[in-house]
């Protein structure tokens, strides 16, 4: 007899997403459990009720979902939901709030296609945020030189300092991006920009963005207007403006889908995964691999 596969979505919202439980159908889940307003102090039940309802292979049938708007609040739960795990009776989980790992795996992904990004030097926006650390640290692990942007410095060094953490001889700096002298100068020499600030909020306008000749790339992760960058348009993917490819936030999304999609799939190969950035980028690779065949 073939057992169901049931994702238990804990959400730290009050109203679980229902975009990610339209993902988790389509992916092919069988059975959903929606959870709301989950916190590291709530979760150990839940979890204990996925563990112990079903052993050996059984276990694998069973999986967690972390979601909802505060990425920190998701990154306690799962650090809840670890610690409730013990030896090998476990289920598998994976970590996306607010998409913030998909969507951090599809931006980089995006540059991949275009760039070397061994030999490239990227500038992050909004790199002090949940979504701009995730993208920094994947560019990194690819052999990216990085300059994190913030309109504090100080908080871009510390972040920078933060992703720096476990990536032996990453190539990470901290720039201010206040004001559009300081960013003209961020973007000295970069290859690429790509933009994770706030939704709503235009970052760098045009002439800003034509003014670094040596650019070659630049993605915007909003899809509020005003979009971060300007002129470039939700739904553009590798468009060239100006002699910019240009990606939008809804260019980046459908491999984003995609990556999401393989993802909760993959958390029904075993009992013991725990997707965060790294893993769910791995998943996009093998993503980007089969659209190639």
């Amino acid at each position: 007899m073939t057992i169901p596969r049931i994702l238990i979505q804990l959400d730290t919202d009050p109203q679980p997403s229902t975009f990610d439980g339209v993902v988790a159908v389509d992916a092919g889940v069988d059975q959903l459990f929606r959870h709301g307003g989950i916190c590291e102090e709530t979760v150990a039940g839940l979890v204990h009720g996925a563990m112990f309802t079903r052993g050996g292979e059984g276990l694998k049938s069973t999986a967690l979902f972390i979601g909802g708007t505060d990425v920190q609040a998701g990154e306690r739960v799962l650090a809840a939901v670890q610690d409730t795990f013990f030896g090998p009776v476990r289920v598998s989980v994976m970590l996306d709030s607010n998409g913030c790992n998909t969507t951090a795996s599809a931006a980089v992904l995006s540059a991949a296609k275009h760039l070397d990004l061994k030999q490239s030097t990227v500038l992050v926006l909004g790199g002090t945020g949940p979504v701009g650390q995730r993208v920094a640290r994947l560019l990194s692990r690819q052999g990216a030189a990085v300059k994190m942007g913030s309109r504090d410095h100080g908080r871009a060094h510390q972040a920078a300092a933060e992703v720096s953490v476990g990536l032996e001889g990453a190539n990470l700096s901290a720039v201010t991006t206040a004001g559009n002298d300081a960013l003209q100068l961020a973007l000295e020499d970069c290859d690429a920009v790509i933009s994770s600030g706030a939704a709503g909020v235009q970052i760098v306008d045009k002439g800003t963005l034509h003014h670094n000749k040596h650019l070659r790339l630049a993605i915007d992760l909003n899809a509020v207007p005003p979009l971060g960058i300007e002129g470039i348009q939700a739904t553009d993917k590798g468009r060239d403006c100006d002699g910019v490819i240009v990606y939008g936030a809804l260019g980046v999304g459908g491999l984003k889908m995609k990556i999401h999609h393989a993802a909760v799939k993959a958390l029904f190969t075993a009992n013991d995964q725990v997707l965060d950035a790294d893993h769910i980028y791995a998943i996009g690779e093998q993503v980007i691999g089969k659209s190639k065949l």
